[in-house]
C-alpha cells in the first residue's frame, strides 16, 4: 500500500500535479483551494465550526498553518474572505512542508532564460495515483456516509476549484448529484472556493 500525506492541503498540493506531463496545474486557483482545504480540516475535526455562516474557533489545538489563530483575532468574516486570505503563501508553506518531507522536488529555474520560476516534481507518481484512486471511489460505490472524510473533501475541493487533472469537465456533469452530496458533507469552505474562484473567473472574462 502506498503511502500519502496526512494533511489535506499537502493532498490537494499534489492531485494538482500532472503526472502524465509531470508539471503542477491550476496555478491559478491552487491557493484557494489549499486554503479551503486547510479550513475544511479544521472544520472536519471540530477545531472550526459556524455561527452565522461565518466560521468561528470551536477548540484550540494542531494548527500547521495558522488559519485558527488568524480567525480567532479577527472580527467575523465571511468564509470567502478566509479562502482568499494568505493564499498566495500557502502555496509556498504546503510546497516546502512536501519539499522538506520528500513528497516533492523543487527546482529554480529561469522561465526564457530570464523570469524566475519554479519546478516542481513529484517524487513518487503513485502516490498522486493513490489520491486520485481515493477520489475516485469516493465518486462511485458506498453510500456518501460511508466514504473516508477526506476522500470526500478532496472530491468537492477539486470540483470548487476545477481541478482537471481530478475531476474532468464530464466527470463533474456525470456526476454532479454525488459530487453535491460529497460537497455537503465535507462542510461550508468547498462552496467558498468555488465562489471565489467564479468570481475570479469572472473577472479575468470581464
Amino acid at each position: 500500500m502506498v503511502e500519502v500525506p496526512d494533511s489535506l492541503p499537502a493532498r490537494m498540493f499534489l492531485l494538482a500535479y500532472d503526472v502524465t506531463k509531470e508539471r503542477m496545474t491550476a496555478r491559478s486557483q491552487l491557493g484557494y483551494v489549499l486554503r479551503g482545504a486547510a479550513l475544511t480540516e479544521l472544520y472536519l475535526d471540530g477545531r472550526l465550526g459556524e455561527k452565522g455562516g461565518r466560521p468561528c474557533v470551536e477548540t484550540a489545538g494542531d494548527d500547521p498553518y495558522g488559519v485558527l489563530d488568524q480567525i480567532s483575532v479577527s472580527r467575523p468574516r465571511s468564509w470567502q474572505h478566509w479562502v482568499r486570505k494568505d493564499h498566495r503563501a500557502l502555496v509556498r508553506t504546503v510546497r516546502t512542508e512536501l519539499a522538506r518531507e520528500g513528497w516533492i522536488r523543487v527546482e529554480p529555474y529561469r522561465l526564457l532564460g530570464l523570469i524566475p520560476a519554479t519546478r516542481v516534481t513529484v517524487r513518487d507518481a503513485r502516490v498522486v495515483k493513490a489520491l486520485w484512486g481515493g477520489a475516485s471511489s469516493a465518486l462511485r460505490g458506498k453510500p456518501v456516509a460511508h466514504v473516508n472524510s477526506l476522500d470526500a473533501a478532496a472530491v468537492a475541493l477539486a470540483a470548487a476549484g476545477d481541478l482537471r487533472t481530478v475531476l474532468p469537465r464530464a466527470d463533474r456533469r456525470r456526476h454532479k448529484r454525488r459530487i453535491e452530496e460529497l460537497t455537503a458533507r465535507s462542510g461550508p469552505a468547498a462552496k467558498a472556493v468555488r465562489k471565489v474562484i467564479q468570481a475570479q473567473y469572472a473577472a479575468a472574462a470581464g
